[in-house]
């Protein structure tokens, strides 16, 4: 390819004479500022590293030659139980048929004895004392208490202590 080559001056397209004035005579100071905000946000150099990846991966599974894999035949093996396994299950068995033909007629009519404990003497007192206070007090009578005066012992200090005291500080 050939180095390009800048045209020559009858080459280049004509102005008008009164724009050319006006582009010359153009005042940059005129303009107003403003803030230029990048809207295309190119990827960054792990973004292209992962989606590189990603179609690598996808381009391999695509293109996956089937021919290249062995065949192997599965052989799965069958664990016999031991003795100790079997020995077990035989006794859940017995266990579990023994439920089964279970008869209730086969077994022997019992008596429940419920026996009460009574409290002694003293808790029985105890109770009683209890009682005499709950029903001396359900009872009350309010008719039967004496008038009384009460008795100030801390009197308030008077309008002149205030004042006085509001006068010493």
């Amino acid at each position: 390819m050939s180095d390009p080559v800048s045209p020559s001056l009858k080459d280049l397209p004509k102005v008008a004479l009164d724009l050319k004035s006006e582009l010359e005579g153009f005042n940059h100071g005129c303009m107003k500022k403003a803030a230029t905000a990048e809207k295309n946000v190119l990827p960054s150099a792990e973004d292209v590293r992962q989606e590189r990846q990603h179609c690598e991966l996808i381009h391999g599974v695509e293109n996956f030659n089937t021919d290249r894999l062995k065949h192997i035949d599965t052989v799965e093996k069958i664990v016999l139980p031991n003795a100790q396994d079997v020995a077990a299950e035989k006794t859940q068995q017995t266990l579990i048929q023994g439920i089964e033909e279970f008869d209730p007629a086969k077994l022997k009519h019992t008596e429940t004895q419920e026996k009460y404990h009574l409290p002694d003497k003293d808790a029985i007192q105890e109770e009683k004392g209890k009682q005499q206070l709950i029903s001396g007090i359900e009872n009350f009578d309010p008719a039967k208490l004496k008038h009384a005066e009460t008795l100030e012992k801390n009197p308030l200090p008077t309008k002149e202590a205030i004042d006085a005291e509001k006068v010493a500080a």
